[in-house]
């Protein structure tokens, strides 16, 4: 007679995980309706903890912001804990970048339960943005949409988590020392008319720290910028290697291999118009 314990241990290794493990892989990377609307819950969510992180950072301390600090630690908390169940090496995963974002947002929220609120914690929770990443991943997976137009959403997501978390630094950095600048908002203006050289004048960074940072969003913020116009502008292409030269990207309705004249087979869905 089999002992239960030898019976799951074989299906772990056998790449069958039982029990609740299961059941999370199912919903996380399954093909079913029920895992597609887990996994735009866990969108919808992402979206919205960044927009309250963004908001609350525009309104005065209040017990109930606090409040809903915990309420998401503690949602976060089950997620990441339900990732690394269904993860083949926990302690790999633990270890991943991804990973320690997670808990470095995550102790953020909790921080101020033993110490003082300090303005760092509110560049640390934008970090979530880069949880972005992961959303169009499994965007792309669940939506053709996303998959035809993945190229500029990349472009506009890696501009979006720049300006995000380079505004979070402006507001930790001036917020003190800038009279300009009193919350989110003036910061994120800031940032914007910076990265797009517009340059109004009425906010400025006159400290040394400042400018040097305003350079920096300056040099890398423009060619983001650049990166995502060329995005927009130029014709569309398809992630399909040739067999014969390996060029990776061709046009959607492309028979043959621009470098090498070799015919490519395009997967397509059909008319989705």
């Amino acid at each position: 007679m089999s002992n239960p314990q030898d019976t799951e241990a074989r299906n772990d290794a056998e790449g069958r995980p039982a029990g609740l493990q299961s059941r999370l892989r199912a919903l996380y990377y399954g093909e079913d309706e029920a895992a597609s609307r887990f996994r735009f819950v866990l969108i919808a969510f992402d979206v919205i903890t960044v927009l309250f992180f963004v908001v609350s950072s525009m309104v005065p301390e209040r017990p109930w912001i606090f409040q809903v600090d915990l309420a998401l630690a503690a949602v976060l908390l089950v997620e990441f804990a339900a990732r690394c169940v269904i993860a083949n090496r926990s302690w790999r995963f633990l270890l991943s970048f991804p990973a320690l974002v997670d808990l470095a947002v995550i102790a953020s929220l909790l921080a101020p339960a033993f110490l003082e609120n300090l303005a760092f914690l509110r560049v640390v929770r934008m970090l979530r943005l880069l949880r972005s990443y992961h959303l169009l991943r499994g965007l792309r997976r669940d939506w053709p949409w996303f998959r035809q137009r993945e190229d500029l959403i990349q472009s506009s997501l890696n501009l979006a988590v720049f300006v995000f978390i380079v505004t979070a630094i402006v507001f930790v950095l001036e917020e003190d020392r800038n009279a300009s600048i009193n919350n989110y908002f003036d910061a994120l203006y800031f940032t914007v008319t910076t990265l797009t050289t517009t340059g109004f004048g009425d906010i400025t960074l006159t400290d040394t720290a400042g400018r040097a940072f305003a350079v920096v969003i300056m040099v890398f913020g423009v060619a983001l910028f650049l990166r995502l116009v060329q995005t927009i502008f130029r014709p569309p292409k398809v992630a399909c290697p040739c067999s014969h030269c390996g060029l990776r990207r061709h046009d959607p309705d492309a028979v043959h291999c621009k470098h090498c004249g070799a015919v490519v087979n395009i997967p397509t869905e059909g008319d989705w118009t």
